[in-house]
């Protein structure tokens, strides 16, 4: 029943639309009809301007890993809970039944939860994030950034010898993410896949 209760209070914290309510309360538009019709911080950016891109990256990834955080200071702190909590966290954002169960690709959330998986081991997800920022400035494709650091941080996760929960749940969320980001993928199959300013 406690990993029950948790479980749903990981969605519920990563059902925070942060993208769609940003939008929608300072550009007074709804960014579900605006360039890829996604919720995250990409599509955010593209209305907003790279500020707001940031801010809400960084909100995103926050919702993910106070969920974990929170488990592992209310709970005995598992490992297999506080994967099971991020891995929700992310289902959250991804599905979020606040706006229909369609939300965005859980890239920021992902890393959010690999940083808190242990909070005095945020190393996977840092390194992670520093694949997606050479891979994003050497492409200039987030979608190929999003996925090469979200896999990066799964395996630094092994590679830094965190508990097994942890590196399985970060390696199903790069999936899950890989999965979601599929129309991008066919989009570069076809040379049709938009590229970041440099």
């Amino acid at each position: 029943m406690t990993a029950l209760i948790w479980c749903f209070v990981g969605y519920l914290a990563g059902s925070c639309p942060v993208g769609f309510l940003a939008t929608k309360f300072v550009a007074k538009k709804d960014i579900r009809t605006f360039g890829s019709g996604n919720i995250g911080a990409t599509n955010v950016g593209r209305l907003m301007g790279k500020k707001w891109a940031v801010a809400t990256a960084l909100f995103d990834m926050l919702k993910g890993g106070a969920a974990v955080l929170a488990a592992s200071l209310f709970t005995d702190g598992s490992d297999a809970l506080l994967a099971l909590v991020g891995v929700c966290a992310v289902l959250g954002h991804n599905f979020p039944v606040w706006l229909g169960f369609k939300g965005g690709k859980g890239v920021a959330t992902t890393f959010g939860v690999i940083a808190f998986y242990d909070f005095f081991m945020p190393l996977p997800a840092l390194l992670g994030g520093a694949v997606w920022y050479v891979v994003m400035k050497t492409t200039r494709y987030v979608s190929v950034a999003s996925i090469a650091g979200l896999f990066a941080s799964a395996v630094f996760t092994a590679c830094f010898g965190m508990p097994r929960p942890y590196t399985l749940a970060s390696f199903a969320l790069a999936l899950l993410s890989a999965w979601r980001h599929r129309a991008n993928i066919a989009r570069l199959r076809e040379g049709t896949e938009a590229k970041v300013k440099s």
